[in-house]
C-alpha cells in the first residue's frame, strides 16, 4: 500500500512539473508571437526606405499600411514607423494566446482530476481489497483455517475471495478426511494385530510340540503341520488386508460425472503447455480431431492429461510430445506420446501402481503417483487407461466414453 501511495505521489508530481513546463513554453511562445509584428514593421520601413515601395504579402502579421491624412484614423492595432522622412501607420493582427493558455490549463486540470479519480478508484476497489487478503495465504499455510476472509463485492476480487473460501473449506474437509482415515487405519491395524495373535499363538504351540517330539503318531504330526499351514494362510490374508489398506486408501478421489466438449479440454491443455514447451524447444503436436461430447468430469479428465504430459516432459528426451485421437466402440481414445522412452517393456504392468517408479526414474524427482491417479480417476469416470511402447516412444491412451 505504501508503494502505491509513493507511486501516486510521483505520478502527480511529474504531471504537475510537465504542466508547469508546458505553461512556461506557451508564455514564451506568446511573447515571441506578440513581438513578431514589430520585427516585420522594421523590415517594412527598411524596404520602403530602400525601394520606395513594399509588398505586404511578405509580412503575414501586418494587415495594412497608411500615411497622410489617414495616419491616426484607425480602430485596429497599429504602430507608427518612419521611412524616407515619411510617417506610416502600420496595422497588425494579434493572436489571443491567453485564451489558448487558459484552454490548455483547463484541459490539464480535467486530466489531473481524472488521474486522481483513477487512483482513488484503484485504491478503493483493488489495493484495499487485496490488502485485506494479504495475510490469508500465510495463515492458511500455518494451518489456521479460521482466519477471517472478508467478503468482496468488487468484480475484481469477488470471485477470488469466493475461491479462497472454497480452498479453505477444501483444506478443512481434507483435514477431516485425513483424520478420519488415520483413525480408521489405526482401528484396522489394532483389530488385525489382535486377530493375528490367535493364529500366531496356534502356530507357536504346534511348532513347539513338533520340535519337542510330543506327537509320536504320524497322523498327529501331519495334523499339526496342516494346522500351522492354515494359520499361516490366515496371517497372510491379514497381511494382504493391511497392504491393501496402505496402498489404496491413502488417497480419496471425487468425480462429478457430467458432459464436456473435447475441444474445451484440449484448448485448456494447449493454453497450459504450448508456451512452456515452445520455450524449451519441445515440439508439441495436437493432431486434428472431431469435436464431440464426452461423458466425464472435465476437470478430472484435464488433470489426467496434465499428469501424462508432465510425465512426458520428465521422462522423454524433450524432442516431441503429441496428442492423438481416435474413436472405438463408442469411446474417444486420447493418446499422449513422447519420444525418447527408456522404460523397460517388462515394467508396463506395474507402472499404474501407487508409488511405483520405473528404472528410468533414478535421476528424476517424483513420487510415482501420476499414472496411479490417472488409473483411479479414469476408472471412476467409467473409462480406462493403458500404456504401450512403440518405436522408442512411450504412449499412454485414455479411453473416455462418448455422451
Amino acid at each position: 500500500m505504501k508503494a502505491f501511495r509513493k507511486l501516486c505521489i510521483v505520478v502527480l508530481v511529474l504531471f504537475a512539473v510537465l504542466a508547469a513546463a508546458l505553461n512556461i513554453f506557451m508564455i514564451q511562445h506568446r511573447n515571441y508571437a506578440d513581438g513578431q509584428y514589430r520585427v516585420e514593421a522594421k523590415r517594412l520601413a527598411d524596404e520602403i526606405a530602400e525601394t520606395g515601395s513594399y509588398d505586404l504579402a511578405q509580412y503575414p502579421h501586418l494587415t495594412g499600411v497608411f500615411s497622410g491624412a489617414d495616419l491616426y484614423k484607425s480602430d485596429e492595432h497599429y504602430v507608427i514607423i518612419e521611412a524616407g522622412g515619411t510617417l506610416y501607420r502600420v496595422e497588425y493582427e494579434t493572436v489571443n494566446q491567453n485564451a489558448l493558455i487558459i484552454a490548455v490549463n483547463a484541459a490539464l486540470a480535467v486530466l489531473f482530476l481524472l488521474l486522481c479519480g483513477v487512483f482513488v478508484y484503484i485504491w478503493r476497489n483493488v489495493i484495499q481489497p487485496f490488502g485485506s487478503l494479504n495475510d490469508v495465504p500465510q495463515e492458511l499455510a500455518k494451518g489456521n483455517l479460521a482466519v477471517p476472509i472478508p467478503e468482496q463485492k468488487s468484480r475484481f476480487f469477488g470471485k477470488f475471495t469466493w475461491g479462497v473460501n472454497l480452498l479453505r473449506e477444501k483444506i478443512e474437509d481434507d483435514r477431516q478426511k485425513e483424520l478420519s482415515m488415520q483413525r480408521d487405519k489405526k482401528l484396522l491395524l489394532l483389530s488385525l494385530s489382535h486377530d493375528i495373535k490367535t493364529p500366531l499363538s496356534a502356530i507357536k504351540l504346534n511348532a513347539k510340540a513338533l520340535a519337542k517330539g510330543i506327537y509320536t503318531d504320524e497322523e498327529k504330526r501331519r495334523a499339526a503341520a496342516e494346522s500351522i499351514n492354515v494359520r499361516a494362510d490366515e496371517i497372510e490374508q491379514f497381511v494382504s488386508e493391511i497392504t491393501k489398506a496402505a496402498s489404496e486408501d491413502f488417497m480419496s478421489f471425487e468425480v462429478v460425472q457430467g458432459e464436456a466438449f473435447l475441444s474445451q479440454i484440449i484448448t485448456k491443455i494447449h493454453a497450459r503447455y504450448a508456451p512452456q514447451l515452445g520455450l524449451s524447444g519441445t515440439e508439441f503436436l495436437i493432431h486434428k480431431y472431431d469435436d464431440c461430447i464426452l461423458s466425464c468430469d472435465a476437470d478430472r479428465l484435464a488433470e489426467c492429461l496434465q499428469n501424462l504430459i508432465e510425465n512426458a516432459i520428465k521422462y522423454g528426451d524433450g524432442k516431441r510430445i503429441e496428442i492423438g485421437f481416435d474413436k472405438m466402440d463408442g469411446c474417444e481414445l486420447i493418446t499422449v506420446t513422447n519420444t525418447g522412452c527408456t522404460l523397460d517393456e517388462k515394467e508396463l504392468p506395474q507402472i499404474f501402481g501407487s508409488f511405483h517408479r520405473g528404472n528410468n526414474a533414478e535421476k528424476v524427482q517424483g513420487n510415482g503417483l501420476g499414472l496411479f491417479i490417472c488409473k483411479r480417476l479414469m476408472s471412476l469416470m467409467g473409462g480406462e487407461v493403458y500404456a504401450e511402447i512403440q518405436d522408442g516412444c512411450f504412449r499412454v491412451t485414455l479411453v473416455v466414453k462418448l455422451a
